[in-house]
């Protein structure tokens, strides 16, 4: 039966708390998610894949970014990509050192989490990548439902939001092995960045745009073509990683 564990580990001296969900098999492979800009761990898009997962016996760890949840850490809005990816970086270590992990299978980002993702993919290759309506230049972004959204969480200031920069637009000719998805009615982060990081990307990769989604999501229709391709995707990876 799948269990699930409470998982602390160090970035940059804040302690960062996550859930590690483990199928009934040891030394299984792991994915590691990471949530959007003003959410947590606790995104039912993650939980939902992290169930799928583990029925194909592969683990999934979703963890809160520093200053995220209940993970500990402030935000700067001045470095807050590099402080993300330094937070990935370490929660792969400490995936690297667990005793019921047998390798890395992918990673996963959602939104803000999905540029992170690809920041860390570009310079150390992962097996398999998925985004989901991840944004890839800050410039381009609606500005007015991110600041809706701000206002909403209480997270950050519209001066704080104006200091968040960030262009990831040089590294998509790093990546491979990516599924890129995106809702066709994102209100937040327009579609065409989806189609930017695919014609960027290099082989294998896949492109799905869900008809009619929003930015969260919210549709059952796509929720569940969500999951399938995720799971399909991550599969794939790992089906091609035991025959070689």
């Amino acid at each position: 039966m799948p269990t699930q564990q409470t998982i602390r580990f160090t970035s940059d001296g804040y302690q960062l708390v996550g859930d590690l969900h483990l199928p009934d098999k040891n030394r299984c492979p792991v994915v590691i998610g990471c949530h959007g800009l003003l959410a947590n761990r606790q995104s039912p898009k993650q939980i939902a894949l992290a169930e799928a997962l583990n029925r194909m016996s592969i683990a999934y760890l979703r963890f809160d970014h520093r200053g995220c949840g209940e993970s500990q850490g402030a935000w700067n809005s001045r470095t807050l990509l590099t402080d993300r990816c330094r937070d990935l970086y370490h929660a792969i270590q400490a995936m690297q050192s667990h005793s019921a992990i047998g390798g890395l299978a992918g990673l996963f980002g959602s939104s803000f989490g999905g540029t992170i993702v690809m920041a860390v993919a570009a310079d150390h290759p992962v097996p398999r990548l998925v985004t989901y309506a991840s944004p890839i230049t800050s410039r381009t972004v609606h500005q007015q439902a991110a600041a809706d959204q701000i206002q909403a969480h209480n997270a950050l200031s519209t001066n704080e939001l104006e200091a968040l920069a960030f262009d990831i637009r040089p590294q998509l000719p790093l990546l491979k092995n990516i599924l890129v998805l995106h809702s066709e009615n994102d209100e937040i982060v327009p579609c065409d960045h989806a189609r930017q990081i695919f014609a960027a990307a290099r082989d294998p990769k896949k492109l799905i745009i869900f008809s009619g989604g929003d930015h969260r999501l919210s549709d059952p229709d796509c929720q569940a073509q969500f999951i399938e391709a995720c799971t399909a995707w991550f599969r794939s990876g790992n089906s091609a990683k035991k025959a070689s």
